[in-house]
């Protein structure tokens, strides 16, 4: 293949992953109930506030950078009306307490090991996050953690916790 072909080729690609991220975007937010450590968790449950939904592995660089702006984010605006809810798709729970003995966590962290609920979101990488409104609707999607794009999404939150 030519450098041109090629280059139409991952434009495309990239397009095709961009235009299903919005799609995602505006919808409602598909419910799930999932296992956590104190019990479980039930998306309905959190209807009229903020979520953060961060889908995350062990295994993930960029999630060890995201969890501490996670905890900030959750300190920050929890009393406004704002819940972070991780949920981690390793296999192994033993994998997700070993990562959360290094990287803690003081928001809701939930378990999809089988996938299903990141299939449901349309997963594409880790982390792959959902901001939700109060109205249960995903209002953004971002792929991946970059601490240039921390104050982008924190921007997104305040937005949305004002209305």
């Amino acid at each position: 293949m030519t450098q041109r072909n090629n280059t139409a080729l991952l434009a495309a690609a990239l397009l095709c992953l961009t235009l299903s991220q919005t799609a995602l975007a505006a919808d409602k937010a598909p419910g799930f109930v999932l296992p956590t450590d104190a019990g479980k968790i039930d998306l309905t449950d959190l209807k009229g506030k903020v979520v953060y939904l961060d889908f995350w592995a062990s295994w993930c660089p960029p999630c060890r950078k995201s969890f501490p702006w996670l905890n900030e984010m959750q300190q920050r605006y929890g009393r406004q009306g704002f819940a972070v809810v991780a949920v981690n798709v390793d296999k192994s729970r033993n994998l997700a307490a070993e990562f959360l003995q290094e990287v803690p966590a003081n928001f809701t962290v939930a378990y999809d090991p089988q996938g299903e609920v990141a299939d449901s979101y349309q997963v594409q990488g880790m982390p792959s996050s959902y901001i939700i409104d109060r109205s249960g609707q995903i209002r953004e999607s971002h792929i991946g953690f970059r601490e240039e794009d921390a104050s982008h999404l924190e921007e997104s939150l305040q937005m949305l916790l004002v209305h």
